[in-house]
């Protein structure tokens, strides 16, 4: 090694320690400035210039309190309001199966064939409870199920969609209930998409 290179190596060695120290401090947070600001409040005389320290506090703190979500908040039980919401989330989705010649002619095939009909409104409850209880939308939880194990919500929800369907279909001419077959099968084809936005309807927000 030369001589010409030793002061650059001393150089890097008194450096080195300064790299550690920046290396290892952390971010300034909000509460630091808080902290700040209230060592600054102290020290102020001027009441103009305290007032406008108090308001910059304000406003941090603000700004430190964590916003409430939409999500994730915790769900009990089913009343008046969550039937609201499922009802019009049910008609919103259902309108179009109130409307469509398909629906009647899937109904009668549905009729004619029970173990697809039961399929059918089985995907309907499973549709139903992945929404409500695996999708995290909200925290549901079970409160009060009726005979201690279907839950409110879920019932809810589903009575909600069936009443619809049955409602709007019979009230709108698509359905004969001379014919029961039909009208069953009509009723649990349109009952499916009314139960995903009685679901979505219940849970979202807005």
């Amino acid at each position: 090694m030369t001589d010409s290179d030793a002061p650059d190596r001393r150089n890097r060695e008194r450096d080195a320690p300064e790299e550690t120290e920046s290396t290892g401090s952390t971010e300034p947070t909000v509460e630091d400035l808080i902290e700040d600001l209230e060592t600054l409040e102290e020290v102020v005389d001027d009441t103009d210039e305290r007032r406008r320290v108090r308001e910059a506090m304000r406003t941090a703190r603000d700004l430190a309190t964590p916003k409430p979500s939409v999500f994730g908040k915790v769900v009990r039980g089913f009343d008046r309001g969550d039937i609201a919401e499922a009802f019009l989330g049910s008609v919103l989705f259902g309108v179009p199966m109130l409307v469509e010649g398909g629906t009647t002619e899937i109904g009668a095939y549905l009729g004619g064939n029970p173990a697809v009909l039961v399929g059918t409104a089985l995907v309907t409850v499973l549709l139903v409870v992945g929404i409500i209880y695996v999708a995290d939308f909200q925290d549901v939880r079970v409160h009060r199920p009726f005979l201690g194990v279907v839950p409110r919500r879920l019932a809810g929800v589903l009575g909600v969609a069936a009443f619809t369907a049955v409602v709007g279909l019979t009230a709108w001419g698509q359905i004969d209930w001379a014919d029961p077959a039909v009208a069953l099968g009509s009723t649990v084809v349109a009952a499916l998409p009314m139960a995903v936005g009685a679901a979505l309807g219940d849970l979202l927000p807005g």
